[in-house]
């Protein structure tokens, strides 16, 4: 049994994020062994042989909920399942409360600092699915202007109601919504088309 409680939070972090650091970037095994054996000096320092077995069993089965959710579903749901798995594992191992929390409190910082990892090495494939990796250019058939209203840029038209500053405004005979660029602009007024956001309309007055 460790001489202090809040050594359960150092191994429990350490042990954690180099786990979960395995499953979020390729080391070639380096990060699991780092980690496995710190988490095996966690349940070995708490825990009698028969219940040693059994909680790293528990524990371990929270990272295969979340190679599952990497290979195969992607949408994060066996990965929580799978963290609150690891959390219960290393809680009901501690001796008391105190202990418990720390272990707990590991587990926690040690997932997310395990992110970290992701600015230095290699993202594995098997997470890509959950992150939008690409880039939504207009080359690749996306654009952040609606293509029905990227025409109306620079048209000039009029206002059909007051705008203070929202108001409707009509160019060749079709009936738009649109911001005053900060004017107080009148029914009747004519306008013109400075800036199309999406589907943002922002006009000035003629």
């Amino acid at each position: 049994m460790f001489t202090y409680d809040w050594i359960a939070l150092f191994i429990t972090f350490l042990g954690t994020m180099f786990l979960i650091g395995e499953l979020l970037v390729n080391m070639r095994g380096v990060f699991a062994i780092i980690g496995f054996g710190f988490i095996t000096v966690y349940f070995s320092g708490y825990l009698e042989t028969e219940m040693f077995i059994v909680m790293m069993l528990v524990y371990f089965l929270g990272i295969i909920l979340m190679i599952i959710d990497g290979k195969l579903l992607n949408d994060g749901t066996l990965a929580i399942i799978g963290a609150v798995t690891m959390i219960i594992a290393v809680g009901f191992s501690a001796p008391n409360w105190v202990a418990g929390l720390y272990s707990v409190i590991g587990v926690i910082l040690g997932g997310a600092a395990s992110l970290l990892f992701l600015k230095v090495f290699k993202q594995r494939k098997m997470w890509s699915k959950m992150a939008l990796n690409d880039q939504l250019t207009s080359e690749m058939g996306y654009n952040s202007m609606n293509e029905k209203y990227q025409y109306l840029l620079d048209q000039q038209g009029e206002a059909l109601t007051d705008m203070r500053p929202v108001g409707t405004i009509k160019i060749e005979e079709e009936e738009y919504s649109a911001v005053s660029n900060g004017q107080w602009i009148t029914c009747g007024d004519k306008i013109k088309v400075v800036k199309v956001d999406g589907t943002k309309i922002l006009v000035k007055k003629l």
